[in-house]
Order: structure tokens, then sequence, then C-alpha cells
């Protein structure tokens, strides 16, 4: 069993109720798409039950198709289904990224009415050697002005999730589009601060600001000359797994915790090695290792139960073992230490995930 290609990576069941809530405002039905994505009704009462970014990528495409929008309603103008696909058709063949990163921009600005969006290069402050910053800048306005390009902040603050969803579609894509990570710097939301905040940390950066001018996400500038090095071939490969693949792929940065998940993802969980001897690999000092942790908001045993947790989620959402294989494939000498150690993480039962079953096309 290769446990590195089951471990996709999960999405807080936050965004879940986020994503339904545009079918609940029209008084739709998200039971079905739930089931459909293989959802079980039980997580939504946890907060901290989490969902495979699989399932919750087939749950987004099929609110797509629902209410023909792949903004979630977010937008008083629909971005109509298949949207993200010609926006990917409209970027594939910019020889860098800054000019695919700018006609991404143009194409949102089309599709949207209330977001509008620019690139901007911030200079380095005057006496220091701090390199250029790029800022994708995002400002609320309305269809109600007269021209988009005087877009002010009249209109009250969009969610977190729809300025968050933005973002998140034009880092994913730039990301992809040079094949590589961009680590994001900073990132700002002109909303307050929402219950899921620690999960924007994952996704974009640490350095999150609620209630600013605008919203945004900074990066270093020298990403922008990089070559774009995708083409149609692999643009088919990457929109069969849009969005889980962006969602997910890149949310960690090449900090010393993204360095420890991925030596942990090629090791399997029962040679894991405890924190003494990750020490001896990594060169250094416990206390200097505790320090850098805690200076990233993290720490051993929470990246070790981290990924046991979505090691977990996945095997039981997308393999038909039983709970027991499971247990001793993730390193527990005993089920019912799988079974505490899995309500600790999420708040349910581990057989809860398999309540609906395998969601179609899965």
């Amino acid at each position: 069993m290769n446990l590195k290609k089951i471990e996709k990576g999960t999405i807080s069941v936050a965004f879940v109720h986020e994503a339904i809530q545009c079918l609940r405002d029209r008084g739709l039905d998200e039971w079905p798409l739930l089931a459909k994505a293989g959802i079980s009704p039980e997580l939504l009462a946890s907060p901290q039950a989490r969902v495979s970014s699989t399932h919750y990528g087939v749950l987004w495409h099929g609110i797509a198709q629902t209410l023909d929008d792949e903004f979630f309603g977010l937008d008083s103008h629909r971005m109509k289904a298949g949207s993200f696909t010609l926006l990917c058709h409209s970027v594939i063949h910019s020889d860098t990224l800054d000019k695919a990163l700018r006609r991404a921009i143009r194409f949102l600005g089309l599709v949207l009415d209330d977001l509008q969006g620019s690139l901007q290069i911030e200079e380095p402050e005057e006496g220091r050697v701090k390199a250029e910053v790029a800022f994708i800048q995002v400002k609320d306005g309305g269809p109600d002005l007269p021209m988009r390009s005087s877009l002010t902040h009249s209109a009250p603050p969009k969610p977190a999730f729809a300025y968050g969803t933005y973002l998140l579609i034009l880092h994913g894509l730039a990301c992809w589009l040079i094949g590589r990570r961009i680590p994001i710097l900073s990132a700002d939301f002109r909303c307050t601060e929402p219950p899921f905040s620690g999960e924007w940390s994952v996704l974009f950066s640490q350095d999150l600001h609620f209630s600013k001018p605008c919203s945004g996400i900074r990066f270093s500038a020298s990403y922008l000359s990089m070559k774009v090095v995708q083409n149609e071939k692999t643009m088919k490969e990457f929109l069969r797994s849009a969005p889980a693949n962006f969602l997910v792929k890149y949310n960690n940065s090449s900090n010393l915790s993204a360095q420890i998940r991925r030596k942990l993802r090629n090791t399997a969980p029962a040679e894991w090695p405890n924190f003494s001897e990750l020490v001896q690999q990594f060169h250094v000092s416990e206390a200097t290792l505790r320090r850098r942790l805690d200076d990233e908001g993290e720490s051993y045993q929470g990246i070790r139960d981290g990924l046991r947790r979505d090691l977990a989620i996945g095997l039981l959402s997308n393999s038909q073992k039983s709970l027991a294989d499971i247990a001793q494939a993730l390193g527990f000498s005993e089920t019912s230490a799988f079974h505490r150690a899995f309500k600790k993480w999420t708040g349910i039962r581990a057989g809860e995930y398999r309540v609906i079953g395998k969601a179609e096309g899965i």
C-alpha cells in the first residue's frame, strides 16, 4: 500500500459550510450534493472535522454545476461553469508568470462584478536591502458603480471565503504555471477575522491581517519573471484535478515544518523518528528545533498527528480497508488507540466517514 498516494491533504469542514451556504441561501437542498461528494452529514456537526481534498473538489464541481456558478454565488454576477477552464486557456500561452497573472486578473474582472483585482509591484523601503514585492490586490465594488476603474470601498466587506476563493484561484494557478510553490509573505483581508482563520494561515501565510483597507497577497516579485512551463497537454490533467490539486498541493511552504512533513511522507508511520532522532537528522539541538517550530506555530507532535489524521481520512475515503488494517498501516499497535486518536483529531468516530460511502467518480 502506497500511503504517499493515499494522503492528499484535507480541508476543514468550515469550508464545506462556507461552500454550501450559497445553496441554503437559495433554498436548495445541499444533502444530495454532499452525498455525491462522499461527505457524511455527521461531519457538519463537528467543528474539528475535515474532509479529503478530493471530496471537497467534487463538492465544488457539484455546486458549480447546480448554480452554474464557479464562485459559489459570492459575486452579484455568476462565474458560469466552464469559466475556470477558459481562464486557463487564456493564460496558458503566456511566456512569463507576470503576463499570465495580469491576463488572469483581467479575465476575472470581466466575469465578476463585485471584486476587482490588480497586480502591483511594491518597491523596497528606502535604506533597506529587501527585494521588490508583488502584491495581488483585491478591491470591493459593485455593479451599481458607474466606472469599474473607480472601484471604492463603499460596499460592505464580503465574507472571508469570497476573498480567499478569489486569491486561492490566482495563487494556485500561478504555482501550477511555473511548476513550483510561490511562498506567500503576507495576506490581507478587508473583512473581520473568521473562526476558521487558522486554515488561512495554512493555505496562505502565518502573517495574516484582517480588517484591512483591501484584501490581497504578497510574494517575492522575482517569481514574476519566471517562465510558464505548462502547455495545453498538461493543462488537461490540471483541470481534471482542480480545484483539489491547488487547494492542497501548494499549501505548504519550504519552511522547517514542511521539510519535516516531506520526510515523514516518505517513511512508513511505524518508522517515524521520535523527536531525539529527528534532532539528529537535522543536525541541530533539541532547543533549536523546538524554537524554530514554535516560530512557525508548529510542534513535532502536531505535525505527526496532522499527517496521521490526513492519512486516515484518505484511507477511509478512498479505500475499502478495515479499520483494523488502517490502524496498523498508520502505526497504531491497537485499533482502539486509533479510534481514540481519530475522535480526538476530528471530533467524530472513524466509521462515520463511511456512513455514505465512496463518492461517485472518486
